[in-house]
């Protein structure tokens, strides 16, 4: 009964953060509400016991918005969440593409004939099912982590010229601080 509960409740929140995405005016808030609803459905997925499928959306998608985050504070300039901007774009095309796709997709799941199961399932499907989408390509992965990582770091070492360095110099001793820019934290 427990998880029958978690499992729908993860789902509502699921379906209000992505809501929040269309109806908020600010990227940076529309981005974290995208998190949020990509880790409630990966928590979802895991309740279906599907742990591999599960952990790597959420890694994935907090990992993106983080890095989407990121870009955002280093090329606008400002805070992102305080500049209001509509987050629909040709909202009539929008609806009619999202109609037409909803109606294709509903169908075809409706009224295609779906195959018979042939064979048993793998005796452990976490493993089957991670040498099914990454192969080969798992060292690439463990190659492109430490590539994002640095890129999040290089991102905000650009991203804020100012650091404790320049206040407390280059043993980080100097006190009191010396602000460059005057209604800092030393005013």
């Amino acid at each position: 009964m427990v998880q029958t509960v978690l499992f729908w409740g993860l789902g509502a929140v699921a379906v209000a953060a992505g809501v929040v995405v269309f109806r908020t005016d600010s990227m940076a808030r529309a981005t974290y509400a995208l998190a949020a609803s990509f880790v409630a459905v990966g928590a979802q997925v895991l309740f279906l016991h599907l742990d591999y499928v599960g952990v790597i959306v959420v890694l994935m998608m907090v990992m993106e918005m983080a890095v989407m985050a990121v870009y955002m504070v280093m090329f606008m300039g400002m805070n992102p969440a305080l500049m209001p901007m509509s987050m629909v774009h040709s909202r009539k095309t929008s609806l009619g593409v999202a109609a037409g796709a909803f109606i294709v997709l509903a169908g075809g799941a409706l009224l295609v004939p779906w195959p018979a199961r042939r064979g048993a399932p793998a005796v452990d499907l976490t493993v089957s099912l991670g040498q099914a989408t990454m192969g080969s390509k798992m060292l690439v992965m463990l190659v492109v982590s430490p590539v994002l990582f640095s890129t999040i770091v290089s991102a905000l070492v650009l991203a804020l010229p100012r650091s404790r360095y320049d206040r407390l110099g280059d043993d980080l001793r100097r006190r009191p601080a010396e602000d460059p820019q005057p209604g800092g934290v030393g005013r």
